[in-house]
């Protein structure tokens, strides 16, 4: 090929590939790359961060929400089972006491 030619023509990607890689790059040192993976990771978090919060709220408030609720029946029907037997209890003692009191007390 002449001079004027090879000049004139567009080079084919394999020629420009190799070009580059054949060029020196430049070394990064390890205190640069640490501090590019810091910055990289605050860069990260800062825009991840909140999205996170929020997925692990919503799922933190409903899976509270559920094992509140099912204390919240368990301890209604702790409850309404205590107050019935109480109410049987006092019922109990109420009419056994008015069956003990003398005879005169009793109205007929």
């Amino acid at each position: 090929m002449a001079e004027s030619e090879r000049e004139s023509r567009v080079p084919v990607l394999t020629e420009v590939v190799s070009a580059d890689a054949r060029r020196p790059r430049p070394a990064v040192d390890a205190a640069t790359l640490e501090a590019l993976a810091r910055e990289l990771e605050r860069a990260v978090l800062s825009r991840l961060g909140p999205e996170v919060d929020r997925v692990i709220e919503e799922r933190l408030s409903r899976t509270l929400s559920k094992v509140l609720g099912q204390a919240l029946d368990g301890v209604r029907a702790e409850l309404t089972v205590s107050v019935t037997q109480m109410v049987r209890e006092a019922v109990a003692a109420s009419v056994a006491h008015a069956l003990q009191l003398p005879e005169h007390t009793n109205p007929k």
